[in-house]
């Protein structure tokens, strides 16, 4: 993953990759059930679908995941760069824990759409 190549030089962006992969998988996993994000709100959008496909289970991953919207938000509209080195690479486990569990839920998806 491009964060952890960045994670050393910028941690901020190191985190910033981390929280985009977590949204482009966030998104597709919304297109798997046939729907797209608002143009208003996407990326809160994307996090709440994500929380209802996934469930309680994952409540962890997805509360960090918010955070991590919340976060990426003031560095990109705030200018607020303060990550550190331990929450960008908590950022890229949370990354791939959960791009782990959308891939799984996007995999069944299909499988019930064949077989259906």
């Amino acid at each position: 993953m491009a964060a952890e190549a960045m994670v050393l030089i910028d941690q901020t962006w190191s985190f910033a990759i981390a929280y985009h992969a977590i949204l482009r998988a966030g998104r597709a996993l919304m297109y798997s059930h046939g729907y797209l994000p608002t143009t208003k709100n996407s990326h809160k959008t994307i996090t709440e679908f994500t929380k209802i496909i996934l469930g309680d289970k994952y409540s962890d991953l997805i509360l960090h995941f918010n955070r991590m919207r919340r976060k990426r938000h003031d560095f990109i509209y705030d200018s607020q760069n303060y990550t550190t080195e331990s929450e960008a690479r908590t950022a890229i486990r949370t990354a791939a824990e959960l791009i782990g569990q959308i891939e799984t839920r996007i995999i069944e998806k299909k499988s019930e759409d064949i077989f259906s």
